[in-house]
């Protein structure tokens, strides 16, 4: 009777450390995930900015220093990797610029009213949008793994198993509301 007792205790013992691992590898997969949208969204935006250059560079040719200034922080943010905090810092430091260049944009009346400039517009806050609903769903993922990383029993084999907790994608302040979209309408 001991000796079932004693197996029924292991074999109880290995379904916990089974399902732990297998909750474990959901939460990581998740945030895998996540960050893999944010990532897709960061190198969409990151496509945009030459072209925001382009159609503004057209129109306010002596703002040089701020073009090259946008241009090498793209150049930083792009590889950057997939450190989240290293990321959000590039990104940040990129943000400023682009803010910049789109308030150089909007000195110039005749290029607010082009097509291609307000279709560029269109898109930077679409994909600013989508990065913001990325970033939200990759740091529930990783509150839910670094959760599950810290709870008993889990956190007795979360180490054992390589799990570890994961950082949060994290912006400026400055950086959270989306960019100024001014399509040229007046209400």
């Amino acid at each position: 009777m001991l000796t079932y007792l004693f197996f029924g205790g292991i074999v109880l013992v290995l379904i916990g450390v089974v399902l732990t691992y297998n909750t474990l590898v959901q939460k990581s997969q998740m945030a895998n995930n996540g960050w893999s949208d944010i990532d897709v969204q960061l190198k969409r935006r990151a496509g945009l900015i030459p072209q925001l250059v382009a159609a503004v560079q057209g129109y306010a040719a002596h703002e040089r220093d701020l073009f090259a200034d946008v241009t090498e922080k793209r150049a930083k943010a792009m590889a950057a990797g997939d450190d989240p905090a290293g990321r959000a810092d590039a990104e940040n430091a990129l943000s400023a610029p682009v803010a910049r260049l789109m308030a150089v944009a909007e000195a110039y009346p005749e290029m607010k009213a082009s097509g291609n400039f307000a279709d560029l517009q269109k898109e930077l806050s679409d994909t600013e949008t989508k990065i913001e609903m990325a970033r939200r769903f990759y740091n529930g993922a990783v509150r839910e793994l670094n959760t599950v990383v810290q709870t008993f029993p889990a956190n007795l084999f979360a180490g054992v198993f390589g799990f570890r907790e994961r950082q949060y994608f994290e912006i400026e302040i400055a950086d959270r509301a989306p960019p100024k979209v001014d399509m040229g309408k007046k209400s």
